[in-house]
């Protein structure tokens, strides 16, 4: 066997999985990387910075052989069945206290079942949202890691170490037990489905109904990306506006086809919180209108027949846009506090213990989600840990009734102009039946009762109750 030298390895050399290794080597940790393409191997060397111990491998055997133990072994693949054929082709190689941990968008299922799986063979096996992309991976991500506490408190320093810093404190924690560290990142990508979804539908009536030139989008987000707006999807929003086509000299933005792609973490998170069950509308509708987005020649069809035609905004355009800086602020208050109330729920439901004041903690910086906002929100865990919803909190409720009024002005000025605003008008929705001490539910429920003898419950005594209901006809 050869010497062990390596502190870390990692399964999977692409950009992701280089860009970390080549992070974890610049903060002194000795790494080795394995993938099935020998190119990728001799590019993590090429790439390393001069004096770092970097090493590609071209088996897995050679990979695991050149490892301190216990080993900590990173996987960066597709989701799905490659992570079980991973898993399968290293069994013959580890041994019992190795550590194995997922780093991919899997679906927290699968990790619960890998969980157990591994923990009956003595393997330590973790599932750890990974997010920044790849330029995050590189200088600093905001990580997830979540299941076997032994196994975190092993590899802690070293994620310390990588990730993101916000005022001193690195952007990782345990995210709790079996599959949390995967459950929060599917919960924080379905957050980034409908804060971009939100972004979008704030561009659409700036730039086909107000008429804002795209110099003039790149300016508005520029200035918003300066103040309470100030996040990484603003930020990128900002740079969008000024990118020109090397092809065409136009905007490139304006040469982009109107269909959205997704890789499905919007809908687990989606169908999840239907099964808990908890309401996130916003993050909902995002999935939605990236789905109908798809149907380009439907859409298109359908636009000569109806004639949807748009109308433009004659209102003042600073006022406007301010409407819609503060309609951008409260529905991404709201999507986020959606998505935490699912936390909540999941974590009680699935025995997750997950700490939401280390969530937002850590989503502040390196994250795809992080937000100025968030330290609005870690400041709110921190008087309460135990906030079922965020909306509860008093501070976090005047943040967005001092937005709510242009809110409603700005989704109101949508629909007259025929905008689709369905994630912005969802926010409302959902913020309007929060806040109601009634909802219109009692006839849903006499109804139900009427056609199926589903029951209904009383406001004067407790039980169920079923009425014979009477018919007209």
């Amino acid at each position: 066997m050869a010497e062990q030298l390596y502190d870390f390895g990692m399964i999977g050399l692409g950009v992701m999985g280089r860009n970390l290794l080549l992070n974890m080597a610049d903060h002194g940790f000795p790494v080795i990387g394995f993938d099935l393409d020998p190119q990728k191997g001799a590019s993590l060397e090429a790439s390393a910075t001069k004096g770092t111990t970097v090493k590609g491998v071209a088996t897995l055997a050679d990979m695991v052989n050149q490892m301190k133990t216990p080993r900590k072994i990173m996987m960066l693949v597709p989701a799905g069945k490659p992570v079980d054929d991973v898993i399968e082709s290293l069994l013959p190689l580890i041994q019992q206290k190795d550590i194995v941990i997922d780093g991919g968008n899997s679906h927290y299922i699968d990790t619960l079942r890998r969980v157990k799986y591994l923990e009956a063979k003595g393997i330590h096996f973790m599932g750890m949202g990974v997010s920044g992309g790849e330029h995050g991976a590189r200088t600093g991500p905001s990580i997830m890691p979540g299941g076997d506490l032994e196994a975190w408190q092993n590899v802690q320093p070293l994620l310390e170490a990588v990730s993101a810093k916000v005022n001193g404190d690195p952007c990782v924690a345990y995210m709790g037990k079996d599959a949390a560290g995967h459950y929060v990142k599917m919960v924080h990508n379905g957050i980034e489905y409908a804060i971009m979804q939100l972004i979008s539908e704030v561009y659409d009536l700036l730039k086909r109904r107000l008429g804002l030139t795209n110099e003039e989008l790149h300016d508005t987000f520029k200035r918003w990306n300066e103040g309470e707006l100030k996040s990484y999807l603003v930020e990128i929003t900002r740079d969008v506006f000024a990118q020109k086509d090397d092809e065409t000299g136009n905007s490139l933005v304006d040469m982009i086809l109107d269909k959205a792609g997704s890789k499905g973490t919007g809908k687990w998170t989606s169908q999840d919180a239907m099964d808990l069950p908890v309401s996130i509308p916003t993050i909902d509708m995002a999935v939605a209108m990236r789905d109908l987005s798809s149907y380009k020649d439907d859409r298109t069809a359908a636009f000569t027949v109806y004639k949807n035609t748009v109308k433009p905004v004659t209102a003042d355009r600073n006022e406007v846009i301010q409407q819609a800086h503060d309609a951008l602020y409260f529905a991404t208050l709201i999507c986020y506090a959606q998505g935490l109330s699912m936390l909540y729920k999941a974590s009680a439901e699935l025995k997750m213990d997950v700490p939401l004041a280390d969530v937002v903690k850590i989503w502040r910086g390196g994250c795809i989600i992080r937000s100025v906002l968030l330290e609005d929100f870690y400041n709110a865990y921190k008087t309460n840990a135990t906030l079922s919803n965020i909306l509860l909190n008093e501070s976090i409720a005047a943040l967005a009734m001092k937005k709510e009024d242009n809110a409603r002005k700005f989704v109101s000025l949508a629909l007259s102009s025929h905008v689709s605003v369905g994630g912005l008008a969802s926010t409302l929705a959902y913020f309007d039946a929060f806040t109601s001490e009634k909802m219109p539910v009692n006839l849903v429920q006499a109804q139900r009762d009427y056609f199926g003898a589903h029951t209904y419950e009383r406001i004067d005594k407790p039980g169920k109750f079923h009425t014979e209901w009477k018919s007209e006809e």
